[in-house]
Parts: C-alpha cells; structure tokens; sequence
C-alpha cells in the first residue's frame, strides 16, 4: 500500500496541569529534513524527538509545532519575562527627579522607555520537564504520529486509484495501437513503391525487386514496434506491482519505472510515422506526465 509524503497529524493532551498540543506537517522531500518549534521546557529534548521523527516518518520535509496551549513558550524565543519593580519605580522616579529639576521633557511613553533597561525586565528559562511529564508528552507525540501516519495512508490509497487509473487509460490507448500497426506497413510500402515507380519512369531503368524486398524487409524491421509494446506493457505490470510493495523507497522505484515507461513511448512516438498513432502516444506522454508529477509525493 502506497504511502503519501504529504501528511498532517494533531494530538493534544494533560501534562501535569497544562495542555500540550501537537502538530505535523509534511510534504515531499528526498530525505528526512525535520524542522522543530518546541516549548522551552522540552528544549533539552530536541535531539530525541528529532531522532524520533527522522526514524518514524522516514522522509519527507517534515514540520513539528509542540506547543502548551498558554502559549508562553511557543518558540524559542519564548522564555517567561519577570519584571524588576524595584528597579522599574527607582527609574521612574529618577527620572521624574531629573525633568523637576533640569525642566528637561519627560519621555512619551515613559514605561516602554523604562522597560528598555536592563534591570527592569528579566527572562527566565523555563524548567525542563519531569521524567514523568515527559512520559505524559511522549504519549502525546506518539498519538500525533500515529494520526500523521493514518493520514499519509489515506493519501497514499488516492494516489494509488490515481495511478491505477492513469496506467488502465495508457495500457487501452496501447491496444488502440494495434489496429493501425498492419495498415501502417502496408501504407510505407505502398508509398515506397510509388515513388520507385516514378524515379524508374523517370530514369527508364528497372527495378530490382528482390534487392527491393530485401531493403523493404529491413526497413519495415527498423519501424517495428512489437518489442516497445512488450517492453511497455512489462513496465505498466512493474508499476502495478510496485505500487503494492511496502516499505520506504517505494516512490523512488516508482519514478525509475515511470522514466522507463517514458523511453518506450518516446520510441513509439519515433516509429509511428503515421497520424493517428502518433495523436495515441501524445495522449499517453499526457497521462504518463500526470503519473511522474505524483510520484514525487509517494513515501
């Protein structure tokens, strides 16, 4: 069963007495690139979980919000702010001081000019969380990787109907190939006789016709296209059984198959030489462009 690298997964829970909120994103990445923005608290905890992501979720470019839903410390940057009020009154009466004596104007905004000092606005690091919140959180996690995964799998089952679809449509526009294939070689053959039949009325020489069959033989072989079509009709098998394989790579043998899916109907399109077969291999170019365009999302 296919598996999609575009996915999303949310969780939320009870650790100790906040809620932590999970989220994942996803889309489609050739390796495992893991973006984190975590609470303070679990800062110490960044190497593990993205060990965990990068092992669960295999590939993919792969966001992480693990936030409490106070909102303190949704990033980084985010570290609980205490505010010296000592400090803030002593310099608002100095100020206050420094205007009743000099006459020198008072800021606009004194509190947005006095919260600028250093000493008046402190940050605090919050404190990692306890080995048993930790265990509540990783519950959490668990359950929003498991939702993540769920929905890559539902992806994945439409993206298999749409394969299965696409590669149903290329295989009945290659029966369609079949009945011009005869009326194909005898039109060549035909033309070319015309035209030795002028160039011998206009030369008034004869024709050999058995050295004439013979380079009508191999020129008919060279526009032959029976092994394209076998070749073709392997690779829309492959496909199929691929599709049904499991396991991480399966996108990437899916787009090998597509590439050489692509050279078959590209000689296909060379050897035609005849209108309607050729409008048959630009539909098919068509659908096999939807294919390899998907590919790139498959897991």
């Amino acid at each position: 069963m296919l598996q999609s690298m575009t996915g999303f997964g949310r969780a939320e829970g009870s650790v100790g007495e906040r809620r932590l909120i999970v989220e994942l994103r996803s889309v489609n990445s050739k390796q495992a690139d893991v973006s984190l923005r975590i609470a303070t608290e679990l800062k110490d905890k960044e190497i593990e979980i993205r060990q965990w992501l990068a092992s669960a979720l295999e590939r993919g470019k792969i966001d992480m919000r693990l936030d409490f839903a106070d909102g303190h410390l949704s990033s980084s940057l985010a570290n609980r702010v205490t505010l010296n009020k000592e400090a803030f009154l002593r310099h608002y009466n100095e100020l206050v001081s420094l205007h009743q004596e000099t006459g020198l104007a008072l800021p606009e905004n004194m509190t947005d000019t006095i919260l600028r000092f250093k000493d008046v606005t402190e940050e605090v690091e919050a404190e990692p969380l306890s080995d048993n919140d930790w265990l509540l959180a990783k519950e959490i996690i668990s359950l929003a990787i498991n939702d993540f995964k769920h929905f890559r799998e539902q992806e994945g089952a439409a993206l298999q109907q749409m394969f299965t679809q696409k590669l149903d449509a290329i295989s009945l526009l290659l029966e369609q190939v079949e009945q011009y294939e005869s009326s194909r070689v005898e039109n060549i053959r035909q033309h070319l006789l015309q035209n030795l039949d002028k160039l011998a009325s206009e030369t008034r020489k004869a024709i050999d016709m058995n050295r004439l069959e013979e380079e009508m033989i191999y020129y008919l072989e060279k526009l032959d296209i029976t092994e394209e079509k076998v070749r073709l009709r392997n690779h829309i098998s492959y496909f199929r059984q691929t599709m049904a394989a499991d396991g991480v790579g399966v996108g990437k043998k899916l787009g090998f198959v597509a590439q050489e899916m692509g050279r078959e109907i590209n000689t296909l399109g060379s050897k035609s030489n005849q209108s309607e077969m050729q409008i048959i291999v630009v539909k098919m170019k068509d659908l096999l462009e939807q294919i390899k365009e998907q590919v790139l999302n498959v897991l």
